[in-house]
């Protein structure tokens, strides 16, 4: 069976304030193109379709043509919600849509319940495990302390026990929404630190045949097995260096796993530079990067005039504009976001008790910090859920 995984489509986000609608659109063309091209018999989709709860219409508007699309072909789609989606917009509809072939997977407690699919060699059930938020399906899962790798390995123990159920060489397929160990994060992923923690590791996948993951937004392979397609656009300049690709995977009769990368559409390329300003606008080395978006750094110790107006002479297309003074690593004046920079919100906490009382926090405090924070973010959970 030849399988498309794709995830993170994030519809109705933007770049920097520049619309990504169109780009998102040709997207869309490109995944139809390579489903009807290259004989896919189904689509993964590993969540974060939409980048927020509550998307607008022009987002609706194009998932809407691309579930008709789809649909059209004949060719099956099995999605789930992400950390960005709301499962239960996102879901409206799924028994209705289900019998066009287009196979929404919202709900954490249907995590065990496959679509199955046949080919010529046999059954392949596919799982879809929407993103599990700790908090709010520790109960559906029976975990006392809530966590992404106890959540997340239960729900993979009701996969294996179901697929323990079906006829012997029946393959298996998990779509799921996680960070798994090993993966490498970018600048545009939402954090899902809970209890200090937001990897899982990638054993918990074991006894299927492949992972098809979705959150981290570069494409990347984990293990043979367990792969991310990452996002089919750039949303953040961490991802300059990205290929952004889907993953067409073959699954043969015993379930071996071969996979290959297929290009998606690049609306322009993205550039980081560094530099003086008048180096940056000089420098004949940097006429490729003309027509790029770009990030342009500026190393001057004093703030130069009019810097934007003057970059954009030069590349029209600056997105963004840092200034990063070159001084001693002991200049006071070196910026407060710099000493931040790559610093999770649990080690600013515990920076800040040590600057205000001369001594940082104890293992006791530490732990209260690590449940304020995932308290909080625990109420973010449930208000997404509400919207």
């Amino acid at each position: 069976m030849r399988l498309l995984h794709t995830s993170d489509w994030h519809l109705g986000r933007a770049f920097h304030r520049v619309s990504m609608l169109g780009a998102q659109a040709e997207f869309i063309g490109r995944l139809v193109a390579t489903v009807r091209e290259r004989g896919v018999d189904a689509v993964v989709v590993s969540g974060d379709v939409y980048d927020r709860a509550v998307p607008p219409l022009a987002a609706v508007e194009l998932f809407d043509d691309a579930l008709h699309r789809l649909a059209d072909l004949g060719v099956p789609t099995v999605m789930i919600s992400g950390n960005h989606d709301s499962a239960r917009r996102l879901g409206v509809g799924a028994g209705l849509i289900d019998r066009a072939g287009i196979h929404l997977r919202t709900e954490p407690a249907a995590c065990g319940t496959p679509v199955v699919l046949r080919d010529a060699f046999g059954d392949v059930a596919f799982y879809g495990l929407p993103y599990l938020e700790p908090a709010l399906v520790k109960d559906e899962f029976g975990v006392e302390k809530p966590g992404h790798e106890a959540v997340l390995a239960a729900a993979m123990d009701r996969v294996r026990a179901d697929l323990a159920t079906r006829a012997r060489g029946t393959r298996s397929v998990v779509l799921a929404h996680a960070f798994v160990t090993g993966g490498e994060a970018s600048d545009s992923e939402r954090d899902i630190t809970v209890g200090g923690v937001a990897a899982v590791p990638s054993g918990v996948f074991d006894g299927v045949d492949y992972a098809a993951l979705g959150h981290l937004h570069g494409c990347q392979t984990i293990t043979d097995r367990v792969r991310y397609s990452g996002s089919p656009l750039p949303y953040s300049f961490s991802e300059a260096d990205h290929r952004k690709t889907m993953w067409l995977v073959d699954l043969d009769a015993e379930g071996a796993v071969t996979a290959e990368r297929v290009d998606c559409p690049v609306p322009r390329a993205l550039a980081r530079l560094r530099g003086t300003l008048e180096e940056l606008l000089a420098d004949p080395g940097l006429a490729r990067h003309e027509e790029a978006w770009v990030e342009a750094t500026l190393t001057d110790t004093v703030r130069p005039a009019d810097p934007m107006a003057r970059l954009t002479e030069r590349f029209p297309h600056t997105l963004s504009l840092v200034f990063d003074p070159e001084r001693a690593p002991d200049d006071p004046e070196v910026s407060y976001a710099k000493r931040l920079a790559g610093r999770s919100d649990q080690e600013i906490a515990e920076d800040f008790v040590a600057h205000v009382r001369g001594a940082g926090p104890d293992t006791d405090e530490q732990g209260v910090l690590r449940d304020a924070f995932d308290a909080v973010r625990a109420d973010e959970a449930v208000k997404e859920v509400a919207r």
